[in-house]
């Protein structure tokens, strides 16, 4: 039987609008996105089940970071599943997350990598071959992703600065922290934010040391921004380049862009041109 290819796609002049193309065609495939921070896409059957970047903690890093499984566990997972297809079914079938706590997770790493890529404009583009990834949810429509990015990015905006300056600027706390009292009487994950913000690290850094959403931190930071508890750091000539964790300290992900590379194109593959965003 011979395949059939792939219907063409129009030529998007956007991520979004290239995601609402492959729902409309209810594609299954990767988007491999090219710039700082880049990532990759999936989609199955026209909605998006994952998003992996090197912006923001991916599923994986969640798990690891957060305590919620060890890396010895991990390692077996991967283990008895070399093909990396069926990762998250391999960790509810022995018990290590539940089907539930897992769903959640994999959502809550879609949305905050949505919300990372959405920081940058990207280079290029290009639509691949599926390649398999960790997650667990039914798929998020196009729309419903543009709709919860948007939430984030209004409920950050406001003084000092951007969204995105915000993402990329080095915190250090400020001496009004050091009042007696001052820190005793924050929540426990603002002093966690606090007790990281040594004026090398970014929201991101502290993102993936804490094993919690890029987002979340960020509303942290911008509450200790508001109280004077921490201020953004001044660049010099002395700065060094922050040396926090990027990720889990062993296993990685092979479909995650970070620290790995992102997918080639290989010959005979069906894939797409590579795209560029448009004006």
């Amino acid at each position: 039987m011979t395949a059939v290819p792939p219907e063409p796609l129009p030529d998007s002049r956007n991520i979004p609008a290239l995601l609402s193309a492959l729902r409309g065609q209810g594609r299954s495939c990767t988007v491999v996105v090219a710039g700082a921070p880049g990532g990759s896409i999936h989609v199955r059957d026209g909605l998006v089940v994952a998003m992996e970047t090197p912006g923001a903690p991916s599923v994986e890093g969640l798990l690891l970071r957060s305590g919620r499984i060890s890396e010895e566990t991990w390692s077996s997972v991967r283990a008895a599943d070399t093909t990396h297809e069926h990762l998250a079914a391999e960790l509810v079938h022995r018990g290590f997350v539940g089907a539930g706590e897992l769903e959640v997770v994999s959502l809550s790493a879609l949305f905050d990598a949505a919300f990372a890529l959405s920081l940058a404009t990207p280079d290029s583009w290009e639509v691949t071959d599926p390649v398999p990834t960790l997650y667990r949810n039914a798929g998020v429509t196009p729309e419903r992703i543009l709709g919860e990015v948007s939430r984030r990015i209004d409920l950050l905006a406001g003084e000092p600065g951007s969204v995105a300056a915000l993402a990329r600027t080095r915190m250090e706390t400020a001496s009004t922290a050091d009042l007696p009292g001052t820190v005793g009487a924050l929540p426990a994950r603002h002093r966690d934010v606090l007790a990281l913000a040594d004026g090398r690290k970014t929201a991101r850094d502290i993102a993936f040391a804490l094993g919690r959403g890029l987002f979340a931190v960020m509303v942290d930071l911008r509450h200790l921004l508001d109280r004077g508890l921490v201020r953004p750091r001044t660049p010099s000539a002395h700065t060094r380049p922050s040396t926090a964790a990027r990720g889990a300290p062993t296993a990685t992900t092979p479909t995650a862009p970070d620290p790995v590379s992102l997918p080639r194109r290989r010959p005979g593959r069906a894939s797409s041109p590579t795209h560029r965003p448009q004006d």
